[in-house]
């Protein structure tokens, strides 16, 4: 490792903050009480906001399992990470918060809104797994896999025989998983196939919480059309939705200025000023929202 690497390794732990009494970990932004808390995506962590929440009071953390935040001791499925979320909240501002969750954290997200309806008061979700594309259906692993893993439970089949099935067959968020986390991957995907967030959202929105969508107009991950679908059949109505060109899954330079703004919605105030980020770093918003 090279003298720079250790460096920045140096400087990213410096940067990180404690919270819940050293049981969470992750970055604070700004000086006043955090009003924003953020939830990152799968195999990703907390820094991924940071040109996102320069500007705002807020606090991003490590989900069990990514970033420097040790996996979970057996596979929790996301309502567990709420749960193991919830005292960050403790560390909040008083006032009401904005929960701000991209992909697997936004599915967090939902579950720690709707235990904590009185302090979540705004969700902005953008990537949000939240139902399957539509026609999508619920397709099944490839029958060699599945006599595979059959023959493995019966102790017909090694192990190493079952990790190369594993590797041919499984997606690459799955491969690159350890065995907890494959179990947490495969939780939250049949969450998502069977569209169990919207129930959990349609209390916490007619307790008048308000939820925002943000979508990358080229995200092949997350449908917001199968989304909004499931949505819609809960009763529930985002405040608004802001679909952005040229953007995919992940969080990029063209999705910082549509999330800001939908962030400082939320807040009821107006977005940062041009110095809350590097210039050249970002590009403008290039969001629709309706």
């Amino acid at each position: 490792m090279s003298a720079h690497d250790r460096a920045g390794i140096l400087a990213r732990l410096m940067a990180l903050s404690s919270f819940a009494g050293g049981r969470l970990w992750g970055a604070r932004f700004g000086d006043r009480p955090p009003g924003v808390l953020a939830l990152h995506g799968w195999a990703r962590s907390h820094a991924d906001f940071a040109p996102v929440l320069d500007g705002f009071d807020a606090v991003a953390l490590d989900l069990a399992g990514f970033g420097v935040a040790p996996e979970p001791s057996e596979p929790w499925p996301t309502e567990r990470y709420a749960t193991e979320v919830a005292p960050v909240l403790a560390d909040m501002g008083p006032g009401p918060l904005v929960v701000l969750g991209h992909s697997f954290g936004a599915r967090v997200g939902v579950h720690l809104a709707a235990a904590h309806p009185d302090r979540v008061r705004s969700l902005v979700l953008t990537g949000a797994p939240l139902a399957p594309f539509p026609g999508a259906g619920s397709a099944k692993p490839a029958l060699v896999y599945r006599a595979g893993r059959a023959l493995h439970r019966r102790r017909l089949l090694s192990d190493a025989r079952m990790e190369a099935l594993r590797h041919r067959h499984g997606s690459q968020d799955y491969r690159q998983a350890t065995p907890v986390m494959r179990g947490v991957l495969v939780k939250s995907v049949g969450e998502t196939a069977s569209c169990a967030y919207a129930p959990v959202l349609t209390a916490w929105a007619a307790g008048g919480g308000r939820l925002a969508l943000v979508w990358g107009e080229d995200d092949g991950v997350a449908s917001l059309e199968g989304t909004l679908s499931s949505l819609a059949q809960a009763g529930v109505a985002p405040a608004e939705k802001t679909v952005v060109a040229g953007a995919g899954h992940l969080l990029g330079p063209s999705m910082y200025g549509a999330l800001q703004e939908a962030l400082a919605r939320a807040l009821g105030h107006e977005r940062p000023g041009p110095g809350s980020q590097d210039a050249g770093q970002s590009e403008p918003a290039q969001g629709r929202p309706s």
